[in-house]
């Protein structure tokens, strides 16, 4: 058995939609989760043309398919920059450095896949070099918000038990106080390396990429006696894919259309509480 769910953005999803994807589907009957933002219905197959009807309403709302089964999970593993906070901290930084449009152009086509993640990773930081520290208290006090949906995300899932994890290729600096301020059990980035007040230019290794956060999942669900399945990930770029393939729910959240080719869950109408409704809560059991 499997679950047709419909994401929209508040107010914006129809009946007359979701009735008519239900007789296209033979499924089941509806349950609104979310009145006019998130409804879903029971169905017994996966259609052969469910790729076809995904395309037809992509710009109305988010058609996914799940597992009926085991979709409340255990842990949750989020990547940080463009997925709980709005921008890549980076690129930021960079802006305070006067170097940042030809940053933003490496990270675009680092989270696309087009370059390899720490030989971009180690050039971006190298333009940061000579930066007063005080700089990253500046961004983020100025530059940095929070997604939407993503407090209440973790808060609802820690209510129901799991455990929370926020897993990024940004930097310490900025994880420690996101994860404060969304309420993450715990949180995993690289270190900017700083001398005498200034930023060095240079990162701690080893450096945490697409394999740490796959590590990560490996060690947390290991440490919490739960499987990988237990598990839902969330992230917005390349060095995201191998946690997005390993964990129960994978999702991609208005992700690069290289990292959405290559999942099967993808969120590109609702923000972060849109993990919810895939996981079958409805908006009243939120925390």
């Amino acid at each position: 058995m499997y679950i047709v769910s419909l994401i929209a953005r508040p107010g914006t999803l129809e009946t007359a939609l979701v009735s008519a994807l239900r007789n296209a589907l033979g499924g089941g009957e509806a349950l609104w989760l979310a009145r006019g933002e998130a409804a879903e219905f029971p169905l017994e197959t996966v259609p052969g043309h469910f790729e076809d009807l995904r395309a037809s309403v992509a710009d109305q709302a988010d058609l996914n398919l799940l597992p009926a089964v085991g979709r409340r999970k255990r842990m949750l593993l989020a990547d940080m920059d463009s997925t709980m906070i709005q921008q890549e901290c980076i690129d930021e930084l960079a802006e305070e450095a006067g170097v940042g449009a030809h940053v933003k152009d490496i990270t675009a086509r680092a989270m696309n896949g087009e370059l390899d993640f720490e030989g971009a990773l180690t050039e971006r930081v190298a333009l940061l070099r000579d930066l007063p520290e005080s700089v990253i208290d500046k961004v983020l006090a100025e530059r940095i918000t929070l997604m939407p949906g993503g407090k209440t995300l973790v808060a609802t899932m820690k209510a129901q038990g799991a455990y929370t994890a926020l897993v990024s290729g940004g930097f310490t600096a900025f994880t420690a106080k996101v994860a404060a301020l969304v309420g993450f059990d715990e949180n995993r980035a690289n270190t900017l390396l700083t001398e005498g007040g200034k930023l060095s230019g240079d990162v701690a290794r080893p450096i945490l990429g697409r394999e740490a956060k796959i590590r990560a999942l490996e060690e947390i669900t290991a440490r919490l006696g739960i499987a990988e399945e237990d598990a839902i990930a969330v992230g917005d770029g390349a060095n995201d894919l191998g946690m997005l393939g390993r964990a129960g729910f994978g999702v991609a959240l208005h992700a690069k259309p290289s990292v959405q080719a290559q999942c099967a869950l993808r969120v590109n109408h609702g923000d972060l509480t849109a993990l919810l409704y895939l996981q079958g809560y409805m908006q009243d059991d939120f925390a």
